[in-house]
């Protein structure tokens, strides 16, 4: 798994990505299935909309962004492939606020350990103003307990780094081991889910 730098999005998907494993991620799926996804949901970093279209099915309105056009369109023709109803927008994740729009959840399947710091704090601000008070954001991130950080994979995340990145206008629920399923690594990835609720 390699990191991709904000923005330089566009040759992504060109080809296999180990990230894209063309169904849920396990604790997101735990989450729809335990009914903690609720109301307007927005998928950010959607990639080609597996999380999107899981919501779609449960019947959620649901929007999926990510900054890189084939994935959207690939997102797009599985959604017509599946009979889904899903929308999904070429758009950045640091402007969000662009969209005019609030939601009540917010899905981050593996984007947030990919922000610079000075990104990091460009990123909640974005989601704070794309979220209403009360509305729930779940982050799936790796984890620093994650081996080989410097050899493959984005940098490593630790519980601190996310205590502090939602420190303001964020109450941190829980942070929990979770693993990231992948095409490279059998096990898995050693990953943090985190729950907050926007104050």
């Amino acid at each position: 798994m390699t990191a991709t730098p904000h923005g330089s999005q566009e040759g992504l998907y060109s080809g296999p990505l180990p990230w894209d494993i063309g169904r849920p991620q396990p604790a997101f799926l735990d989450l729809a299935q335990t009914g903690a996804i609720q109301g307007r949901v927005l998928d950010v970093g959607c990639g080609t909309g597996e999380h999107t279209l899981m919501c779609a099915a449960l019947g959620l309105e649901v929007t999926g962004v990510d900054l890189a056009s084939r994935a959207i369109s690939t997102a797009q023709a599985k959604a017509r492939e599946r009979g889904l109803t899903a929308r999904f927008l070429r758009h950045d994740a640091l402007r969000l606020a662009e969209l005019g729009e609030s939601f009540d959840t917010v899905l981050d399947s593996l984007l947030f350990h990919i922000f610079s710091d000075a990104d990091r704090a460009s990123y909640v601000d974005s989601l704070r103003a794309a979220t209403k008070p009360g509305a729930r954001l779940f982050l799936l991130c790796f984890s620093d307990r994650q081996p080989g950080a410097g050899e493959y994979g984005p940098r490593r995340v630790t519980r601190e780094e996310i205590g502090a990145a939602f420190a303001n206008g964020w109450t941190l629920d829980s942070i929990t081991t979770a693993t990231i399923d992948n095409t490279v690594i059998p096990d898995g990835v050693l990953a943090w889910l985190a729950a907050l609720t926007r104050i």
